[in-house]
């Protein structure tokens, strides 16, 4: 392993002795990104995935890599122009079955390990995604979003359906579209009818024995359609194959776009038969059988309505029905769960503006820490070796493949796609200062120096506020805000976790609701303040940025402070009389202000009612297909700004949702938020 690591280990060092240079947008998206590591059962191997940037084509390229275990030089496996992604290994380790578009559409795929061209699984008219074996490699489960009304039809015969259905809508004349519910659109596309269900495709041999059968037929998803209510493979096989679990999403359908009761079905694979397994009027999510049958594990919310409250990890006892927090101690959510042994599970959760890995005890739910520092997520435990395969990332460096033993120990390092690279650039590491917020609360805030910082110089400052607003800046790597990146164009940043960040308990994420402009914002205050003391700091020259919530929050400066040269406002909320009306997730308005006709104060932390106070020269970004902050958000602020003569510009993307991911997007992104800050703070 040694001698295949020394040639890498040699450039890197060579690249080390010259001086490093702080990172530009091109290192940016020069990257590899690593995700989604999969141990093989025989814990000889790890399957990953890597991402690519295709910047002449406007997009990005994954392919499916291997690597041993222990470290050592990595395989890549695929190599289509388009996305292969999701690998999940067959139990006698022989394939890999994974999602591909590399013909158009994404079907599933198999290939062998020990050398062979991927062949094509399915041919679904309505695509196949997330494929998980079954124990006895005799079955594939994958999801499809199917037209409902076909559902119960035979396979062949809801599949000529649907593809008529589709291949209608997409040659007609009339674009027009009629709905008769709510969440009718999601994130950055139309629901158009269709509906998320589990299917499973009997195997043999590393190929198809059958067709497909659509396990739960109906006008109801299978998985949940939120990303929030999302941690991983949403359903999972028995140990026996007798039985498939999987989180459903609320009913009736016409309550979905307040609702957020995700219950657990379990569905008898030999009968159809689906019962009901979690009656919990909250979410319930992501479940895990014991590798010896006895247990189910999930998590669960306690509050309906409630996308951010916490996640507990409970236990289900198969014998008689019992069920058991395992984390009623643990003041943070659950993310992502695996079992390790029969009475071992591995759990992920946010500490402090970083993420860790837990091993939790079935018996007694004694939680012991096996990460710190950083963010570790993606856990997967390798069985045969007794340890836990993982992605971690910093604020200074991209993810990475880590493996930590499950009783604890430091965590080795098992991939370096990027080590090279990196021995190329300046990338300072953060530091993490507290200050005092609203009633003395202690506030966390990142803070990160530009490249060759010199203290006996005062910096422009660029002050960041999160999205969410229940989210938190960790000690993490982005593609998107990368601070890093920002950092170098000289500027120092701070990235501050007010109220409503997520990682420093349950109560301090609870008293953002119902306050967006109260506590949470003194907190900000008193970053900024914290800031302006120091020497290095030139006070003259202070911009803010946020997007989503940290984008309202521009807003409300707006409002509220003349401290700021100028402001960043990416999707952020404007209007929050107009954005209940044309969001599409009400629970989350409803939970955060209220509903209009029955809270008089539903607006009351609406930046448009201060509007006649907006002197701050702003950018605004907004972009078309963004349904959860609707476009009209961003366009009522320009106007605003541009009626008042208030110094503003408008960066409006028709092909991009509430976050800008095609690489070219980014780049004007990126350019045209460096030209407007040095317009201010240089």
């Amino acid at each position: 392993m040694r001698l295949r690591l020394l040639p890498l280990l040699m450039a890197a060092a060579t690249l080390a002795a010259a001086d490093p240079r702080p990172v530009t947008f091109e290192d940016l998206m020069a990257l590899h990104r690593v995700s989604d590591p999969q141990p093989s059962p025989d814990g000889r191997w790890i399957a990953y995935v890597v991402t690519d940037v295709d910047r002449a084509e406007n997009r990005t390229n994954s392919d499916v890599w291997l690597v041993p275990t222990t470290g050592g030089e990595p395989r890549q496996l695929t190599r289509s122009p388009r996305h292969d992604r999701h690998p999940r290994w067959s139990p006698d380790n022989r394939f890999l079955v994974f999602e591909s578009n590399r013909d158009g559409t994404f079907q599933l795929y198999i290939m062998p390990v020990a050398g062979g061209e991927p062949h094509r699984l399915t041919g679904i008219a309505t695509e196949a995604n997330a494929p998980v074996w079954s124990p006895d490699g005799k079955q594939v489960a994958f999801v499809s979003a199917v037209f409902p009304e076909f559902s119960a039809f035979p396979f062949a015969e809801s599949d000529r359906q649907n593809k008529e259905r589709q291949e209608t809508r997409d040659k007609g004349k009339v674009k027009a579209r009629v709905i008769d519910h709510l969440l009718y659109r999601h994130w950055d596309s139309w629901v158009d009818g269709r509906r998320q269900h589990l299917f499973v495709i009997p195997v043999a041999d590393g190929q198809a024995a059958g067709t497909p059968r659509d396990l739960t037929p109906g006008d109801r998803d299978a998985v949940p359609t939120s990303t929030t209510f999302e941690a991983g493979d949403e359903f999972a096989f028995s140990p026996d194959g007798g039985e498939l679990v999987h989180t459903a999403s609320p009913a009736p359908a016409r309550e979905e776009a307040w609702n957020t009761n995700h219950d657990l079905y379990a569905i008898n694979l030999a009968t159809g038969e689906r019962r009901q397994i979690t009656r919990n009027p909250a979410a319930d999510g992501l479940p895990r059988y014991s590798p010896d049958g006895r247990w189910l594990a999930y998590r669960a919310q306690a509050r309906p309505g409630f996308e951010a409250d916490r996640w507990q990890l409970y236990v289900l006892d198969r014998r008689n029905g019992e069920t058991r927090s395992l984390t009623a101690g643990l003041d943070s959510s659950v993310e992502g769960l695996a079992w390790a042994d029969p009475t071992t599970l591995v759990i992920e959760a946010e500490d402090q503006g970083t993420k860790r890995l837990y091993s939790v005890s079935v018996p007694g739910g004694a939680l012991n820490p096996l990460t710190s520092g950083g963010v570790s997520g993606e856990a997967s435990v390798s069985a045969a070796r007794r340890e836990v395969v993982f992605t971690r990332s910093l604020l200074n460096a991209p993810a990475e493949l880590e493996r930590v033993a499950l009783d604890g120990g430091p965590a080795a390092l098992v991939t370096h796609h990027n080590a090279a690279r990196l021995a190329q650039l300046a990338l300072p590491a953060p530091e993490s200062v507290t200050v005092k917020g609203a009633g003395g609360t202690p506030v966390q805030m990142w803070v990160l120096k530009p490249p060759g910082f010199d203290p006996t110089r005062r910096y422009p400052l660029v002050f960041w506020v999160h999205g969410g607003p229940q989210g938190a800046f960790s000690d993490s790597w982005s593609y998107r805000w990368n601070a890093e990146l920002w950092a170098a164009q000289g500027y120092v940043i701070a990235l501050p976790n007010p109220r409503g960040s997520t990682g420093f308990g349950q109560r301090f994420t609870d008293e953002i609701s119902r306050d967006w402009g109260g506590r949470v914002y003194e907190d900000l205050m008193a970053g900024l303040s914290w800031l302006e003391a120091q020497p290095w700091i030139d006070r003259q020259h202070m911009a803010a940025a946020g997007a989503s919530y940290g984008g309202y929050m521009m807003n409300w400066f707006q409002g509220h402070t003349d401290k700021f040269r100028t402001l960043v406002t990416h999707c952020g909320v404007y209007d929050f009389n107009t954005m209940y009306g044309a969001t599409e997730e009400l629970w989350f308005d409803e939970w955060e202000h209220g509903i209009p006709w029955e809270n008089p104060d539903f607006d009351r932390w609406s930046p448009h009612r201060q509007a006649a106070k907006f002197r701050t020269p702003n950018l605004i970004i907004h972009n078309e297909l963004d349904f959860r902050v609707p476009v009209h958000q961003g366009l009522s602020l320009f106007t605003t700004l541009q009626r008042q003569g208030v110094p503003s510009r408008l960066l409006y993307f028709p092909d991009e949702g509430h976050w800008v991911l095609k690489p070219q997007n980014s780049e004007l992104w990126h350019r045209t938020i460096f030209e407007w800050l040095a317009t201010y703070l240089k």
